[in-house]
């Protein structure tokens, strides 16, 4: 599953093995290439970021279907925009 988590500054992604419960792969804002990229981690445009990242990093990883885990927050700007990234 892809977890998203959002904070008031940042943003956060992850995709989670639930049978083994591991942590495949993760993107944030705080990671260095995307934060270079973006003012700040709490923008719409940074959440794409993290989104296109964590996608990519699960391709390597050999991940091809997960299943998006919003974690409670509306389907709406910076989760929907991370969302439609990782697609």
């Amino acid at each position: 599953r892809l977890s998203v988590h959002r904070s008031g500054q940042h943003i956060y992604a992850q995709v989670i093995d639930d049978t083994k419960g591991h942590t495949v792969v993760s993107a944030s804002t705080l990671q260095k290439d995307v934060l270079g990229k973006v003012k700040t981690g709490a923008t719409v445009e940074a959440a794409a970021l993290v989104g296109k990242s964590v996608a990519e990093r699960a391709i390597k990883a050999g991940v091809k279907e997960v299943v998006f885990d919003r974690g409670g927050f509306l389907y709406h700007g910076r989760i929907k925009a991370l969302a439609d990234a990782a697609r």
